[in-house]
């Protein structure tokens, strides 16, 4: 037995037909199907771009007669993505090669998470729909502060729900300056409680996804509680705080 176009995968065998097909994983060859995805799980940023690719193979006297992404399915019937209201502008299929395909998903958003899965039609069988495929998770990124408790100095995280894929760089920023870069997701000093600065964090790549600011409170006047957040006391609606400093101010005109 030749093993020179071998690989080891989770494939299909055809035995006689397109309604008889037997599934092994293992080694296989020239006479199966299978397709191999770069990823078995991604975690990108929200409002990124995402590519989801993979590698397919079948019998060399096969002709494919369609290809499709999609990550809905019932009874055995899918619904290409881009035919989804959802996806509208949003996906793109791109190939390099008669033996690859590449999604590609725009403007990311929490409710693109769910799993992706490639499928191939052939004049002789189709791909079977119930395989593995690759899981997405897209999150949003936020300045995590501890302790939560009223502390002199405190440490900064850029958090997020999944462990970014590919090794980001996190970039800071103080008042909406740039400060630092680093591999870790925690800033490397602890930074002093003052209502005069903001922090923030955003990926190396993503800039423009910059996360909300997180700063102290400074309380005013005229028997209401005005907060500010960072140089200038410019208010900011995307801000979220260390914690409210006691006591509290109030002038009554």
């Amino acid at each position: 037995m030749n093993l020179s176009n071998t690989s080891k995968t989770l494939s299909l065998i055809l035995v006689s037909g397109i309604d008889q097909l037997h599934f092994v994983s293992g080694v296989v060859g020239e006479s199966c199907m299978n397709v191999t995805y770069t990823h078995q799980s991604i975690c990108a940023l929200k409002g990124s771009t995402v590519d989801i690719s993979c590698f397919y193979t079948h019998p060399s006297w096969y002709n494919v007669t369609e290809v499709s992404w999609f990550n809905k399915w019932e009874s055995g019937v899918t619904k290409d993505l881009s035919l989804n209201p959802e996806y509208v502008d949003r996906v793109e299929n791109h190939r390099q090669t008669e033996k690859d395909s590449t999604l590609r998903i725009t403007d990311l958003r929490e409710s693109d998470s769910t799993e992706y899965k490639f499928r191939f039609t052939t004049d002789k069988a189709r791909w079977g729909y119930s395989f593995p495929g690759t899981s997405l998770t897209v999150t949003g990124s936020q300045v995590e502060v501890t302790p939560k408790w009223r502390s002199e100095y405190k440490t900064l995280s850029c958090s997020t729900t999944c462990t970014l894929t590919d090794n980001p760089i996190y970039i800071w920023y103080k008042n909406g300056q740039h400060l630092d870069e680093s591999t870790s997701p925690q800033y490397k000093d602890p930074v002093s409680s003052n209502y005069e600065d903001s922090y923030s964090c955003a990926v190396k790549g993503h800039e423009d996804l910059l996360s909300p600011a997180v700063c102290e409170c400074l309380f005013i006047n005229k028997g209401q509680i005005e907060i500010y957040c960072g140089t200038g006391r410019d208010w900011s609606s995307k801000c979220t705080f260390f914690h409210l400093t006691l006591p509290l101010y109030f002038k009554i005109n």
